[in-house]
């Protein structure tokens, strides 16, 4: 049995159905209010005239380059980056955007993948030639529009194509659901090479909002953000779990609460009870969503979360597809399930990408239907799901963290979220390492909550309530400082392996 598209708050079944693409909605906000502002960035306002002003002159130089290959722009986040990559769309000429914290190596590796002959950073405005009146965008190609990265939590990150059509079909979508239009003030906490800027960054400015920018160099700290979000009245918050957890800290040091936020999504990561039930007092106005989604497909689900679940803190559901999603729970064997009953979801969207380009577009994720060809591609989130009879759909982990230990198969996943239930652990990671008898042995890393005197003996206990014996892990550390986090905000495996259980270790 598929789940098939239903309605999220804020939309109807035909909410895919756009009025304009998203260059139609910002240069029609930039002739009508040249000067609102749609970037804030370091306390500088930047207006939609501006924007589109300085996007014309990067234009001009972009113009003059030869061909229609892409080119690569390294995603530093600045109102010229913006500006340079919006200058690329309105010259359809494909853009890569790779992290700007990666290696030179994985850099040259990702170029000749993706075919950029061209690294382009942005000009000062002085080195600039005036643009004039801006000119309309270049005819359609066919080409993709964006080319986004994984955050290479695997290995060399995978480019992902997005063509204009699946990014406006998304941007619009966003908007509806969540309430974005003009003046509408939306902050943007992820890099900007990473899927959520669709939503933050483009479905923002192409619906007349203001997007209020967070510097890297101040995403770890609380007091920032949260005086960020109080200084712009921000209205419309998505951000992995990490953000919300520092936020909440520096709220309750500050006695300060969020009233004017009246969207808060909560994505690329499961929420630990303990910040779940804390998110009403600091949000009293909000209406909170967990929202499902990959790189290859965009946003999938997303779910309400009540008030009774908040405070619950239980895991929550992945929710209710959006309009044009469909989605299979398949089995080990290959069989989609009909009914309640664990495996592997695979998910068709409106705003996915055709494949990947380079050396990953081998790899066998974007399959047909497996039980008879729709005309839809899927793709394989490599994400295990539990079904129940109501038909909603629980996250259970990954199929790459399922491991035996002891002969006894354990989710390494399972096992960190009931380890982020004890009220004192902030952050966890499991890891399943060799072990020359065992084959392979559970370890973990928690960090404990300021001024927390927890120690392993009490959580051992906390997990031996909870878990199997087989899933309790052989060691647990117990640190206090935070753990190592990818650029997308996700706890760095490799790295915590590496720091605490190499042979030195």
């Amino acid at each position: 049995m598929s789940v098939s598209a239903g309605t999220v708050p804020g939309t109807s079944a035909g909410s895919t159905t756009r009025r304009h693409t998203l260059l139609d909605g910002l240069l029609g906000q930039a002739r009508r209010a040249p000067h609102a502002t749609a970037l804030v960035w370091r306390d500088e306002e930047i207006s939609y005239g501006a924007l589109l002003h300085r996007a014309a002159r990067e234009r001009d130089r972009l113009a003059r380059l030869p061909g229609d290959a892409p080119v690569a722009v390294p995603a530093v986040k600045s109102p010229a980056t913006i500006a340079l990559v919006l200058a690329c769309l309105l010259e359809r000429r494909p853009v890569l955007l790779p992290a700007a914290t990666l290696g030179q190596d994985a850099l040259d590796r990702l170029y000749a993948q993706a075919g950029a002959r061209q690294v382009l950073r942005p000009c000062e405005p002085a080195g600039l030639p005036d643009a004039g009146t801006p000119a309309p965008p270049a005819p359609a190609t066919g080409l993709p529009a964006l080319l986004l990265t994984t955050s290479g939590s695997t290995g060399l990150p995978k480019i992902v194509p997005l063509g204009a059509g699946a990014v406006d079909a998304f941007t619009g979508w966003a908007a509806g659901a969540f309430g974005i239009g003009p003046d509408t003030v939306v902050l943007n906490y992820a890099p900007l090479n990473f899927d959520l800027c669709l939503l933050d960054v483009w479905a923002t400015l192409a619906h007349g909002g203001r997007v209020v920018l967070v510097d890297p160099d101040h995403a770890l700290d609380g007091p920032r953000l949260l005086g960020l979000l109080v200084r712009h009245r921000v209205e419309v918050v998505q951000a992995v779990p990490m953000f919300f957890r520092l936020l909440a800290d520096a709220a309750d040091g500050a006695g300060t609460v969020l009233p004017h936020v009246r969207h808060a999504m909560v994505t690329g990561d499961a929420v630990p009870g303990p910040l779940l039930a804390r998110l009403p007092a600091l949000l009293p106005a909000a209406r909170l969503h967990n929202v499902y989604g990959c790189t290859e497909t965009n946003d999938s689900f997303v779910h309400e979360v009540s008030a009774e679940e908040a405070a619950g803190g239980g895991p929550l559901p992945l929710g209710r597809p959006l309009p044009g999603v469909d989605a299979l729970v398949v089995t080990a064997g290959g069989v989609p399930l009909d009914g309640p009953g664990t495996g592997e979801l695979l998910v068709s969207t409106p705003f996915q990408t055709p494949g990947y380009l380079g050396a990953a577009a081998a790899a066998q994720v974007f399959v047909p239907h497996p039980a008879h060809d729709d005309g839809r591609r899927y793709f394989r989130t490599g994400d295990l799901v539990r079904r129940r009879a109501d038909g909603s759909l629980f996250l259970e982990g990954r199929t790459d963290f399922q491991v035996k230990t002891r002969g006894v198969r354990v989710n390494a996943q399972e096992v960190e979220q009931v380890l982020l239930g004890h009220g004192e652990v902030t952050e966890a990671a499991v890891l399943a390492l060799p072990d020359p008898v065992a084959g392979r042995l559970l370890h973990a890393v928690v960090r404990r909550a300021p001024g927390s005197a927890l120690n392993s003996l009490t959580l051992r206990g906390h997990l031996a309530r909870r878990l199997p014996r087989a899933a309790v892990p052989s060691s647990l550390r117990i640190v206090d400082a935070p753990l190592p986090r990818t650029s997308t905000g996700k706890v760095d495996r490799d790295r915590v392996a590496s720091a605490h259980f190499t042979k030195e270790n």
